[in-house]
């Protein structure tokens, strides 16, 4: 673990990878999409808490149950994806801490506490939206993170028992990087950063 990745893995998962909005007409297939998984969840959490939840829309039923609320600017580039991930949060996660934190009594922590519950599950579960990204990148798929779309809408469509909340979305897929923008321009170390 004390190796640096070397300079082409950088470029695959940072300084080369970008945003896609435009996606060619290649499948994901559902192995990929397990293997996704298997990377993104080794990531750590708080108490190991793991409250994201993915829903991959793929198929032509669910997208056409995404679609209405997306955001217009977004509709387009979200149907054409072979992949649409809703990053969700489970806001009874804590019930789940005594098979995912045996060791410590952590389900008590979070019991009765909505603020904490509510925090934990937001910042966990935005943090595994993140690792996403970058198994995503390591597996060679290129992503479309995005807000844009009705967050109520989604989760009474995908979500409607009210237990999990919806919080970004994610396309997935192989970009046409000849669509590609110039990239924006980032802060420097100065502009974003302190060494104290």
């Amino acid at each position: 673990m004390s190796t640096p990745l070397s300079h082409a893995t950088l470029e695959q998962l940072f300084l080369n990878a970008r945003t896609h909005s435009h996606w060619q007409p290649r499948p994901v297939s559902d192995e990929l999409l397990h293997q996704l998984h298997e990377l993104l969840k080794q990531a750590p959490t708080s108490a190991n808490c793991s409250p994201a939840r993915f829903v991959f829309v793929k198929s032509e039923a669910a997208k056409a149950k995404l679609k209405p609320c997306l955001a217009a600017g977004n509709v387009d580039k979200t149907m054409a994806a072979p992949v649409c991930v809703i990053v969700a949060h489970d806001t009874r996660f804590y019930e789940h801490l005594p098979q995912l934190f045996p060791h410590a009594d952590a389900k008590s922590w979070f019991e009765g506490n909505q603020p904490l519950i509510d925090t934990t599950a937001f910042r966990n579960g935005t943090l595994q939206g993140a690792y996403l990204i970058l198994a995503a990148r390591s597996l060679g798929l290129d992503c479309g993170p995005m807000s844009g779309f009705d967050n109520a809408a989604v989760d009474a469509a995908f979500f409607p028992d009210g237990r999990v909340k919806s919080n970004f979305l994610i396309n997935l897929g192989y970009g046409e990087a000849d669509k590609l923008f110039p990239r924006s321009p980032r802060f420097g170390f100065d502009e974003a950063c302190q060494i104290l």
